[in-house]
């Protein structure tokens, strides 16, 4: 039996299409293996967002190839259509794949014999039965692409525009995953909060048939699992969306609101469509409605935290000055993120962006990265501090080299605790007591 090994670099999305890539081998009669070096296909799927992650398949590819020279290299994902890449990589790749493709991959460069139905018809990839590498928390893409075109983006490039799969599949598919006893799920898109099923929708989903009414049929189904979602624009955050992040028991109170900049100017050149006030009135907003006493996430004597607010920043934009990114700095300063990723600018072919001088040095945006890092440790202490002598509930993850468990809060907050042989288990939930608090983890206690 041929075996796959499959590498995966960027983000959930692309986790989700390598999961949904080795359900369609394995359907081939494809069996995973382990060990990249001793794979006969090895499929790597690849990240366009940063240069960072660009540059590691010129070094992972042809390593890979030198090793295991038998292998059969398959590149997936943003960059696999990109003529650059295709024509630096050429002699160590056997196949590029892009990720709308899945259905029709080419088994005939591996000079194997295919097993079972290999007739999918006209179905979408998204549609495939994903085979999951946790057993109790899963990713589902609600849709595929992007509409907005931020300038720096290559996604609407990479993936299309944007198509979503229709409610009644969506349901189905979380249905499943509750009944094989998952306990999260973390429903994923390029923009979650632009959806809208592409058929109408059937009861028991009301007729409106976007986000918010996804996201409350999805809590009404029932079963104990937590609902979380990514990632969101800040121009679709609705008001009908962050009140049903409210009232949904299940759904966790987790904001994933990449804001790219908090500089108008930057915004407005970036193409983003909203304004820095606008940013922080809709986490004003948030905040209110989600750090309400009576949230359904009270229960005995489980503590409610206040609500976690996460974003995307990008230092160093072309023409940014020191004093826009200075708003951006004071930005920080005012909303008090809870995580943030931040990224030093990298020009992408085939953006807008593209075109544009990148001429804020590199020193200069690692000086920019630094300043905002510092900052960020300083409010996600703080933030931190506030679940000390708390009791909150906590997902078992797995467990560290030195015997402690490590699991996440329902704000997302990483936690490590000690507890009894009796209650450790991946996937289960247990209440936990908070000790101590670093920058980016609790401690605590069953």
């Amino acid at each position: 039996m041929p075996t796959y090994h499959i590498i995966t670099i960027g983000c959930q999305m692309n986790i989700s299409d390598s999961e949904r890539l080795a359900s369609r081998l394995e359907q081939a009669g494809f069996k995973k293996t382990d060990n990249k070096y001793g794979a006969d296909l090895v499929i790597i799927n690849t990240c366009g967002v940063r240069q960072s992650a660009e540059n590691r398949i010129y070094g992972l590819i042809p390593g890979i190839k030198k090793e295991n020279r038998k292998a059969k290299i398959i590149l997936t994902g943003c960059l696999s259509e990109r003529k650059d890449v295709r024509r630096r990589l050429k002699k160590y790749v056997d196949a590029w794949l892009p990720v709308k493709e899945i259905l029709n991959f080419k088994f005939k460069i591996l000079n194997y014999q295919r097993r079972g139905n290999d007739n999918f018809g006209n179905q979408d990839y998204l549609s495939i039965q994903p085979k999951h590498d946790s057993n109790f928390s899963a990713y589902v893409p609600i849709g595929n692409g992007c509409d907005n075109f931020c300038v720096y983006c290559v996604v609407p490039y990479a993936r299309g525009r944007e198509v979503y799969r229709s409610a009644q599949e969506i349901l189905a598919e979380v249905r499943g995953l509750v009944k094989r006893g998952y306990k999260e799920v973390v429903l994923i898109a390029q923009n979650v909060n632009s959806y809208k099923s592409p058929i109408p929708p059937s009861p028991p989903l009301s007729r409106g048939g976007d986000f918010a009414d996804l996201l409350k049929t999805i809590n009404d189904i029932p079963g104990d699992f937590w609902i979380r979602f990514l990632s969101s624009h800040p121009k679709d955050m609705s008001d009908k969306l962050i009140k049903a992040v409210a009232s949904c028991e299940k759904a966790c109170p987790q904001i994933y609101l990449p804001v790219q900049a908090g500089d108008n100017l930057v915004l407005k050149r970036m193409n983003r469509q909203y304004t820095r006030a606008d940013y922080i009135k809709l986490v004003k907003k948030i905040r209110k409605q989600l750090n309400l006493p009576s949230s359904p996430f009270i229960k005995g004597v489980i503590w409610k935290p206040p609500v976690s607010i996460t974003t995307d920043i990008i230092v160093g934009f072309p023409s940014e000055t020191r004093k826009q990114f200075n708003n951006s700095v004071k930005l920080f300063r005012q909303v008090g993120f809870d995580m943030a990723y931040i990224s030093e600018y990298s020009p992408r072919p085939g953006t807008a962006a593209f075109k544009l001088v990148d001429n804020v040095s590199p020193a200069e945006k690692t000086r920019r990265k630094n300043q905002l890092d510092k900052i960020l440790r300083q409010t996600a202490l703080a933030n931190n501090k506030k679940y000390i002598g708390k009791t909150v509930r906590v997902l078992m993850e797995n467990q560290t080299k030195v015997g402690k468990w490590f699991g996440k809060t329902a704000t997302g907050k990483d936690i490590r605790f000690s507890a009894k042989s009796s209650i450790c288990r991946a996937g289960n939930f247990v209440k936990v007591k908070v000790t101590g608090a670093k920058e980016f983890c609790l401690a605590g206690k069953v």
